[in-house]
């Protein structure tokens, strides 16, 4: 810290740099990636779009205003909307009710009908040419009403309804999180100080992000976790450092010795929690989700920069501004507001500190009940994917897909697509017939439909329509809408089979009947499409990746934590406590969102009976990191007492009293950012927002303030137990009580003191 102003002035330029830097990211951001690659559902979609059986990304519902559906006038409008759509930029294909004469797109009531259009290129491409068709195809002419829903839009208002909560999320959290912390540090220029690192991190992530868009897909929602974590990780930084200068200040150091000491102590807590943090949201790497992928790029980014701004800027703008830190008390003109407190003995925590230390079984298993009630909910968790019940009720992918719902009574992901590219249409008839029997008898199937007929509780009941021609049987993904042309005696082989659904595509009885289809013997190897799939392949996906996650996990944070503290019980109780604590979390919004309580608390939302299978595993490692970066904190507060003293009990009730208000501040004003994302309308932003929150909350107060010295206080002088080659070699030169003056936790002796 020679060269404070020098170090100011470089960060200024250098955050001049990410801005230019971030310029144009929000034109690169992709929206999807909620289902899993790699797996058979994904590579049978690749099938069924060569063979025209994928789902269509674009759905428009027509209805005429005053005329019959089938009037020679009506007939005709509808035919020339379904081949100018046909025609657009990005459309694939485009079918309705008038150019198939299928009576599956006319609406029960016969005064609907259904127009589909397979749009070309990535989801982000679809979402793109939907935003672009339906405002003009939704226009109310004197012919029709039409309503738009489909993959497609229900991806593009989910990005404009992210964006727009972005800004919204800012402007509640901003505020509060301003005031929280001018009251807790009693100093309004102390409070900006986290507005500082939480700038200057969030503006590098999204510079690196931007560059990440050049090499990978980035989901546009990484943008609302660089503004939540971004901040929330400032606050915790900037709360860390900040205190203990104030600390080193009071005991007569003068700025810049300050400075100094705090980033030798707090400062080595915060490199060590950011890579706690990054080791957690690195292993959501090993999930072939492309969101949850893009997640922890950002989340990593941002943990990384806020931590270089709170060891390298926050010192020297702190050894610039000196006692001008203390300024502008909020509070200042009241005679009863006390003096500033942040980083000063609590009273308050002391007392509860003694009271659990006291009586530690009773405490601790009254917490442990409070935590397992908590996490009784996440015992009936269901997992799912995202649809456009994501949005609000009255956006209008979610109103006109429920408009479907009701007239068409079943939904538009309610079809199984089985695509056989050996099956000859001509040779196989008998087996193909056959094949059609065998899938409309299976329970929860409506009917069936082969090239040999349509199908219902194992009978023939109709012709079926003719399959369009088919392209290449050995389809490229790549080159979606680039077909290849083949040799005249391989055109005809391949054909499709459809099996319309009556359970829910994402109910455990989908998942059963895509497992029957699966099994069931097919003329020639068979690969089955459509949405109940890719969950039933996403839940594997996630299930099979899951215990390298944790191992993962496990490892970095107890490698970490035993470089930090040279015992081996900590390790073990950080990692079970915490666990406790974030499943309790879980539990929490399998409570609010899949169960559909507490509406008043978040907003009202569309509860689906399932939970977003990417959003638990993001929530966890988000709130895991920001568990261990409160547990590192605390632990080295202790540490530090139980050196000087010896003392263990005395340790666990002055670390609790010394970080009790800031814990408290901390807490609130990560909370606060983070829980501002539950006034999203994206359900899964919601679902984020109220759980990183919740989790946040309770790790503060009930864990870190009655479990963890609870814990600590039963273990005794275990808690620092290590075998003694393992020990450092300053760790294995003391057998006793150690003066407070250590090396590692206090100013050099030559330091300056004075104002």
């Amino acid at each position: 810290m020679a060269f404070p102003r020098r170090v100011l002035i470089g960060a200024g330029l250098l955050c001049i740099v990410f801005a230019c830097a971030a310029s144009g990211l929000s034109e690169r951001l992709s929206v999807g990636g909620f289902t899993a690659s790699g797996t058979p559902s994904a590579r049978a979609e690749a099938w069924a779009e060569r063979f025209g059986a994928d789902r269509p990304e674009l759905v428009l519902v027509l209805r005429p205003s005053r005329r019959a559906l089938d009037s020679p006038a009506v007939q005709a409008a509808g035919r020339r909307i379904t081949e100018r759509l046909a025609t657009e930029r990005g459309v694939s294909r485009a079918r309705s009710y008038w150019t198939e004469a299928e009576g599956a797109l006319r609406s029960a009531d016969g005064r609907s009908a259904l127009v589909l259009a397979d749009l070309s290129g990535s989801e982000t491409d679809t979402a793109r040419t939907a935003q672009r068709l339906v405002p003009r195809y939704t226009e109310h002419g004197s012919l029709f009403a039409v309503r738009a829903t489909g993959p497609a839009w229900s991806l593009a208002q989910s990005t404009e309804q992210a964006r727009t909560d972005l800004v919204r999320a800012e402007l509640i959290a901003a505020p509060l999180t301003f005031a929280i912390l001018a009251l807790a540090f009693r100093s309004l220029a102390a409070a900006l100080l986290p507005v500082v690192v939480g700038g200057l991190s969030a503006v590098g992530a999204l510079a690196v992000l931007r560059v990440l868009t050049a090499v990978t897909d980035v989901s546009v929602f990484a943008v609302n976790l660089v503004g939540a974590l971004g901040f929330g990780l400032a606050v915790d930084y900037a709360l860390f450092i900040v205190a203990r200068f104030r600390e080193e200040r009071a005991r007569g150091l003068v700025p810049r010795a300050a400075a100094q000491a705090s980033v030798a102590t707090a400062g080595r807590t915060v490199a060590v929690s950011a890579g706690t943090v990054t080791a957690a949201l690195a292993a959501l790497l090993v999930f072939p989700f492309s969101f949850l992928r893009s997640m922890a790029y950002a989340g990593m980014a941002v943990v990384v920069l806020a931590a270089l701004t709170a060891v390298v800027v926050l010192p020297a703008v702190l050894a610039c501004w000196g006692p001008r830190v203390e300024s502008l008390d909020p509070l200042a003109r009241m005679r009863w507001a006390p003096a500033p407190t942040i980083g000063r003995d609590s009273p308050l925590w002391r007392a509860v500190a003694r009271a659990v230390t006291r009586r530690p079984l009773r405490w601790g298993a009254a917490c442990m009940l409070l935590l397992t009630m908590m996490v009784l909910p996440f015992g009936h968790g269901r997992l799912g994917l995202a649809d456009e019940r994501i949005l609000p009720t009255g956006v209008e992918a979610h109103a006109t897909a429920d408009l479907v719902r009701r007239e068409w009574g079943t939904p538009l992901e309610g079809t199984l697509a089985v695509v056989l590219p050996r099956a000859d249409p001509d040779a196989d008839k008998a087996a193909l017939d056959a094949y059609g029997r065998r899938l409309s008898a299976l329970p929860g199937v409506r009917g069936a439909v082969t090239v040999t007929g349509r199908y219902v509780g194992g009978r023939r009941v109709g012709e079926a329509r003719p399959q369009r021609a088919h392209a290449d049987p050995h389809p490229d993904p790549r080159a979606r809408s680039h077909p290849r042309t083949l040799p005249p005696d391989r055109r005809r082989r391949g054909t499709v089979a459809t099996v319309s659904m009556v359970p829910d595509p994402q109910s455990e009885r989908a998942a059963d009947l895509v497992h029957m289809v699966r099994g069931l013997p097919s003329p020639g190897p068979g690969h089955v499409a459509g949405w109940a799939a890719q969950v039933v392949d996403a839940r594997d996906a996630l299930t099979s990746r899951m215990p390298l996650a944790a191992a993962l996990i496990a490892t970095g944070t107890m490698t970490v934590v035993f470089w930090f503290t040279r015992s081996v019980v900590i390790p073990l109780k950080v990692l079970a406590v915490a666990a406790l604590s974030l499943t309790a979390a879980l539990g929490g919004i399998v409570h609010v969102f899949q169960d559909g309580h507490l509406r008043w608390l978040v907003g009202d939302f569309t509860a689906t009976g399932t939970l977003d299978m990417t959003i638990p595993l993001l929530l966890f490692s988000v709130a895991f990191g920001l568990s261990v970066d409160y547990e590192l904190f605390l632990l080295s507060r202790i540490q530090e007492h139980y050196r000087a003293t010896g003392d263990n009990t005395e340790a666990v009730v002055h670390g609790i009293a010394r970080t009790g208000r800031l814990f408290t501040a901390a807490a609130l004003a990560v909370a606060v950012a983070m829980g501002a994302l539950a006034s999203s309308g994206v359900l899964l932003l919601k679902e984020l927002g109220f759980g990183l929150a919740l989790a946040v909350v309770v790790d503060a107060t009930a864990v870190r303030g009655v479990l963890v010295p609870a814990v600590m206080r039963l273990a005794g002088r275990a808690n620092w137990w290590a075998p003694a080659r393992t020990r450092s070699p300053r760790g294995r030169r003391r057998r006793g009580p150690q003066p407070l003056a250590d090396p590692d936790t206090s100013a050099p002796a030559s330091a300056p003191v004075g104002p």
